[in-house]
């Protein structure tokens, strides 16, 4: 009995169009390469099929000083249409600015003037399992799902792109949102390691997750809590329900940001500990900030999981918030539940999302296919594989993924590489602050972070304003 063959690989395909467009004032031509990249295995062998879409500009200058961004989402299991079709494409998707619903088609696709590409080539790049990436050959879809895995793939193409447009001369920098944080920093690690090392110029984390103890709530983990507590006060006081006193916004968010450290977290790890007299101090303190009752924070032990947050917070209203955005608000079934019965910031736009993704793909970029475009593949999320390779001499046990050591790293061995930390006040799935947290240790030198914070949520750019200062702070940090 013999093995079967893998299936034949079809020889890759690609769709090349050519376009014009005003971009922060600046007119320029410009084709799309809407097309796969075969990645090979040790054997030579095809192994993945990456699909991207390459944004070159004609006539922007030199090639060996024009820079490149290669942009991602993340999931795990996200294609990269929300950084391209919301913020950094050609074109966007034109949602109500004010959180409420795009409602049903028609949807409004417009040219983006915001977009980067005056200053910059745009690379969207799709992970295997979405858009049009696939694993092929012998390979099956999960060999590439997983933090090392899907690192070395994205290495693996990002050097295939810069040999084949021959731009090894030019800046590069990576661009990844939540997930794509992740992965941006763990391929960074990757590619500068090893005798064929390459050094990025800049990596722009928008909604970052990097030290995943920061943001899973888990019996016996205070970090959650307290890294959640300053999203929790903007929250409470974007919807009316506190009073910021004095100083206003910001000195309330400071305040936040003290009392998670000097009393809350504290308190969380004194536990049963903790006398009647100080828990009843604490809660009064979270009040304060949160907007819930003593009662219920007392009834929970300190502890706020943002599920129960948004569920809780405004039930008297018999409403529920997003968790990727706290402006949005939905109706559940019923009002008696602990928690949302879904995240009304991602219902209230996904639709208008993948419709003007396949319409800009069909009819602007000309790409003729017969498979769908995946925007999401929650199989890959499912199965990802969430193990990392840790450092000699450390424990093997099981962990919560952490490349912020990492990034520590990178900046120390490349002191002029540039991190730009873009957030979301909003945002209940990468917090802000646990953002500054994690930037506060793993080796990383805060002072050489660009930290930058929008009034909205995890995809700031679905608020006009945040969008326009999204793009201005990109501009000015590759700038720098």
């Amino acid at each position: 009995m013999t093995d079967t063959p893998p299936p034949a690989v079809p020889a890759p395909r690609s769709f090349e169009t050519r376009h014009e467009g005003s971009f922060n004032g600046r007119q320029l031509a410009f084709r799309c390469i809407a097309g796969e990249t075969h990645l090979p295995d040790a054997k030579g062998d095809p192994r993945a099929s990456i699909f991207a879409f390459s944004y070159i500009a004609d006539d922007a200058g030199p090639a060996e000083t024009r820079p490149v961004i290669f942009a991602f989402n993340g999931g795990p299991g996200s294609a990269s249409m929300w950084l391209h079709m919301g913020a950094l494409g050609p074109v966007r998707v034109a949602v109500p600015s004010d959180a409420t619903q795009a409602g049903t088609a028609p949807y409004s696709v417009a040219a983006n003037p915001l977009c980067p590409l005056d200053v910059a080539d745009l690379v969207f790049i799709d992970p295997p399992g979405t858009g049009y990436s696939r694993m092929v050959g012998a390979a099956k879809p999960e060999d590439g799902w997983g933090v090392e895995q899907d690192a070395e793939i994205f290495a693996g193409f990002i050097r295939a792109w810069l040999t084949t447009h021959k731009r090894w001369a030019s800046p590069r920098y990576l661009c990844g949102e939540s997930y794509g944080t992740t992965r941006a920093v763990a391929v960074a690690g990757r590619m500068a390691a090893g005798p064929g090392a390459l050094q990025f110029n800049g990596l722009s984390l928008i909604s970052v997750v990097l030290d995943f103890h920061t943001v899973r709530f888990e019996p016996g983990n205070p970090l959650p809590d307290v890294c959640f507590l300053p999203t929790y006060a903007a929250t409470a006081l974007h919807h009316g329900l506190v009073d910021p006193g004095p100083g206003g916004r910001d000195a309330f968010l400071q305040a936040a940001r003290d009392f998670a450290i000097d009393t809350y977290l504290p308190a969380l790890v004194a536990g049963a500990r903790l006398s009647e007299a100080k828990r009843g101090k604490v809660a009064k303190g979270l009040a304060r900030f949160t907007g819930l009752s003593e009662a219920w924070l007392t009834r929970t032990r300190l502890r706020i999981d943002s599920a129960r947050y948004r569920k809780e917070i405004l039930r008297s209203r018999g409403i529920s918030l997003g968790r990727f955005d706290t402006r949005y608000t939905g109706q559940d079934y019923d009002q008696a539940g602990d928690t949302p019965d879904n995240d009304p910031s991602s219902y209230a736009v996904g639709g208008a999302y993948v419709s003007a993704m396949n319409d800009h793909l069909s009819r602007a970029l000309a790409v003729d296919w017969d498979r769908p475009y995946l925007n999401m593949n929650p199989e890959a999320g499912q199965k990802w594989d969430w193990r990392i390779t840790q450092p000699a001499g450390t424990s093997r046990w099981p962990a919560a993924v952490n490349v912020a050591p990492t990034l520590g790293r990178l900046m120390r061995e490349n002191t002029a590489l540039k991190v730009w930390m873009a957030n979301g006040l909003l945002d209940l799935a990468t917090p802000f602050f646990a953002a500054e947290t994690t930037a506060a240790g793993n080796g990383i030198d805060p002072s050489k972070i660009t930290m930058t914070y929008y009034d909205a949520g995890h995809m700031m750019y679905l608020h006009e304003p945040s969008l326009a200062a999204l793009m201005a702070d990109l501009r000015a940090w590759i700038a720098a």
